[in-house]
């Protein structure tokens, strides 16, 4: 239901305006020019996206009769079946580039040597304001309130209660992101990957 265009540079640091605008483009182009948003559904009755849908879906229900096999999702986890299938899946893909089976316009064909990509540099100096702006809401906020918000998050999250309203409450009395964050931690604890042999 929705399109969203990167930019040429994010995967390299924020990007500047002038890709951010390309992309933009792009997403126009194909809304005002292709006509593609005159019709509910552009690629209705295309025999080869079908047979695509169709076999994702076969390999979706094949994925998901594995993870009951295994005993469900939790099972899965523990058993490091998540993480072995996303890194089976990685190095697969990533030989196919390297292979030239699976062709990455840029990467591993149409390249263009003499590209130049310029990366967005962010001035210190905004760090250094923003960290004093912290600073002064962090010395400017109601301490009470803080820890009153904040216990109530936690007690939420013990008691297995909707968190939402309680975040909420931190915001209003400007708890920091990593202050609410430290308290789930405290509760749930901290997940790591089961490390595979």
């Amino acid at each position: 239901n929705s399109l969203h265009t990167d930019a040429y540079d994010e995967a390299l640091a924020l990007p500047t305006e002038e890709s951010a605008k390309i992309a933009l483009r792009t997403q126009q182009i194909i809304a005002y020019e292709s006509g593609v948003t005159h019709t509910a559904d552009p690629l209705a009755g295309s025999y080869y996206l079908e047979w695509l849908t169709d076999q994702m879906e076969a390999q979706a229900m094949q994925i998901i009769s594995d993870i009951r096999r295994m005993g469900g999702v939790v099972r899965a986890i523990e058993e490091g079946y998540f993480l072995r299938e996303i890194a089976d899946a990685s190095y697969r893909f990533q030989q196919e580039v390297e292979r030239g089976e699976r062709i990455i316009v840029g990467v591993n064909a149409f390249q263009d040597e003499g590209l130049q990509v310029p990366i967005q540099l962010i001035d210190p100096e905004v760090e250094r304001v923003q960290a004093e702006r912290l600073a002064r809401v962090r010395r400017e906020r109601d301490p009470i309130a803080v820890q009153m918000a904040l216990e109530g998050l936690r007690q939420a999250a013990r008691e297995g209660r909707n968190t939402m309203p309680y975040f909420v409450e931190c915001a209003l009395a400007y708890c920091t992101l990593g202050e609410m964050m430290d308290e789930l931690r405290a509760v749930y604890g901290v997940y790591e990957e089961p490390v595979l042999v």
